[in-house]
């Protein structure tokens, strides 16, 4: 509405100021135009006077546009109602000097003298009204001196048979200044008529954008407790199956458990990629610049596919080529996700052969380098008419593909867009019958070209895991179970709680060595509840707190570390990441918090 608003708050602007101020614009707009026409009037001059009458008359009408100039520039802002005449009469005084022209064409001895006149009296009424045609009342004021040459050239002629000729003139001429301003009239109602119709247009437009930036916010905080509600029962899905595979299970039985995994991975997949793709389109999608080291990303990227690889037949070749950095600036999960999607999809669509996964790495400058992360399979391949839809949303290359291999259709399309924020790109080449070619581009800060010593890696042993005292702050039954269930197989107590209000009442009695807290609870939430405890004193206002969330936004991440947890934990729950985190309870909260971003983005990846 502001631009709306902005026009029409204008238009009136213009109606109030009045006549003064719409005569004003028009004469500032073209006030270098009355020179050319001073010099073309002089020169009509030469014609009837001597030359120095006609050059003192346009020294004389120069300097009096001049002076117009000026007192127009000065009063510009100063239009309202006590200086609503001033400019009409500064212009009827400047004409008056135009006026002498026709004067001095009548009265000469030339033959063409008098014609000229009644042409100069013509043209400067037309170049008046022509100039101010949106404001007749002003263009009759400031035209007035040369009514006064007419009527002093009628004079001239009382008693001549002269008189009446020049008099029927009169009424043509108005005729044609009637019909100059009533055309302009008639123009500038259909104008105002269309920016009334555009104003209205703007504003239904306007209202329509505002209803769909509703609609998208509706549908982003819709999205945002779909994602909670949805994970919260897939925590209690795959955490039962992650409890029962440790159990003595039959044959059949293991393989009805691992359906039942691998389906809630997928499912957890999907929901993923619909959050990414809503926050594309919303221009929310986070990018953290980290120093990555390249060679522990490649183990990160490839670890899963050479795995699927051999279990489908296929034969995984990873290679390396070019100058490739030992550790750049970015964002690894993204750069993960991205070239995982390529590496999944191949190995998916890829029944017998290879797939060749190829890096490369080329120096731009000392302190940049370009990457080139290549994913070659021997697949079917992609018909040409295929690939220029292969990057829109929800769409796979034909109706058997998604029969047999599933999917939303959205991977490759968040693929090249995550890359197109990173200022990369994805290409794809492909044969009909012998493969395609899929390759990320993207550039990167280096930090160091020399690959480092390899550091050693320090194993925390396994009795490093002491019997701790847990309050588990869960609403729903099953997640409580399922955590109830984790912690007794590791010897654990735990003490639960339904709601943040019962758990604050828990930890003013009993003192506790771990708080895994919820978020989302009612009667009082997890971050309520974790603000009261650290601010209430007491046995456990430094006990550590793993805020645990079916949220995977970093923004609600930090606001559970802003709150005074020390660590986020996304569900579904990774017990092997909660074992990590426990095994460093002992060391206090500034142990537990060092392990938190480590342990969130292993969770997160």
């Amino acid at each position: 509405m502001v631009e709306s608003d902005g026009v029409a708050k204008a238009f009136a602007g213009d109606r109030r100021a009045g006549d003064p101020a719409q005569a004003l614009t028009a004469i500032l707009q073209t006030q270098y135009l009355r020179y050319i026409i001073i010099a073309t009037w002089a020169l009509g001059l030469l014609g009837t006077v001597a030359w120095w009458q006609a050059m003192l008359w346009f020294v004389i009408t120069v300097a009096a546009g001049s002076i117009r100039g000026v007192v127009e520039h000065k009063l510009s802002h100063r239009v309202d109602v006590g200086w609503g005449m001033v400019f009409p009469a500064v212009g009827a005084a400047t004409t008056a000097a135009w006026a002498i022209a026709p004067l001095m064409a009548w009265f000469s001895d030339a033959a063409f003298g008098r014609p000229l006149a009644i042409a100069l009296i013509i043209s400067g009424f037309v170049l008046v009204f022509a100039q101010l045609r949106s404001s007749p009342r002003q263009a009759m004021i400031i035209s007035s001196p040369y009514a006064g040459a007419a009527g002093i050239i009628l004079l001239s002629l009382w008693g001549k048979p002269e008189f009446w000729s020049m008099l029927a003139v009169l009424p043509f001429t108005a005729a044609c200044l009637f019909v100059l301003v009533t055309m302009t009239m008639l123009r500038e109602g259909r104008i105002d008529a269309f920016q009334a119709h555009q104003a209205h247009l703007i504003e239904e437009l306007e209202a329509a954008r505002d209803k769909a930036n509703a609609a998208n916010d509706a549908k982003s905080n819709f999205l945002g407790v779909i994602s909670h509600e949805l994970r919260t029962p897939m925590n209690g899905v795959l955490g039962a199956a992650q409890l029962l595979s440790a159990t003595r299970l039959e044959g059949a039985q293991r393989e009805y458990l691992s359906i039942i995994r691998n389906s809630g991975d997928n499912l957890l997949s999907l929901l993923n990629d619909i959050l990414d793709m809503t926050k594309i389109e919303a221009g929310k999608m986070t990018f953290e610049v980290v120093d990555v080291v390249v060679e522990d990303l490649q183990r990160r990227i490839t670890g899963p596919f050479e795995a699927q690889a051999e279990a489908k037949g296929l034969t995984f070749v990873s290679e390396w080529e070019g100058e490739i950095p030992s550790v750049v600036r970015g964002d690894p999960l993204r750069v993960c996700q991205v070239v995982q999607n390529l590496l999944s999809n191949a190995v998916k669509f890829t029944d017998v052969g290879e797939i060749r996964y190829v890096v490369r790495g080329h120096r731009i400058s000392d302190r940049r380098v370009g990457f080139e992360f290549s994913v070659k399979d021997s697949g079917a391949g992609i018909s040409p008419a295929d690939l220029e839809r292969l990057f829109q949303p929800f769409t796979q290359v034909d109706a058997s593909s998604t029969r047999r291999f599933g999917g939303t259709g959205l991977g490759l399309t968040i693929a090249r867009r995550m890359a197109n924020i990173m200022h990369g790109d994805i290409a794809v080449t492909s044969t009909v019958g012998e493969g395609s070619c899929f390759t990320l581009t993207v550039e990167a800060d280096v930090v160091e070209w020399a690959r480092p010593a390899a550091a050693e890696v320090i194993e925390a042993p396994a009795e490093c895991v002491e019997r701790l005292r847990v309050l588990v702050v869960e609403d729903h039954p099953v997640n409580r179970m399922i955590l109830e269930a984790w912690m007794s197989t590791a010897s654990h107590v735990t003490v639960t709680a339904e709601d943040g209000r019962l758990a604050v009442e828990a930890a003013q009695t009993q003192p506790f060595d771990l708080i895994i807290m919820d978020v989302n609870m009612p009667v009082m939430d997890g971050l309520t509840a974790t603000r009261l405890i650290r601010e209430g004193g007491g046995a456990n206002a430094e006990t550590p707190i793993v805020v645990l969330s079916a949220s995977a936004r970093k923004e609600d991440h930090q606001a559970g570390l802003n709150a005074g947890a020390d660590a986020y934990l996304t569900k579904p729950i990774d017990f092997g990441a909660l074992a990590e985190m426990m095994c460093r309870v002992p060391g206090g909260r500034e142990a537990v918090g060092r392990s938190g971003s480590s342990t969130e983005q292993s969770v997160a990846a």
